[in-house]
């Protein structure tokens, strides 16, 4: 089983990276667009 985990983020770590990335940019937008209210 861990081998088989080791075996898929090897094969997917461009995919990992841009998916984390990804979710760091949502999660910026979420945080400005709850905070924007806020500053008007």
């Amino acid at each position: 089983m861990a081998e088989e985990i080791k075996s898929v983020i090897a094969r997917s770590r461009d995919t990992i990276v841009a998916d984390a990335l990804g979710v760091a940019a949502l999660m910026v937008m979420l945080i400005v667009g709850l905070a924007l209210p806020g500053l008007i």
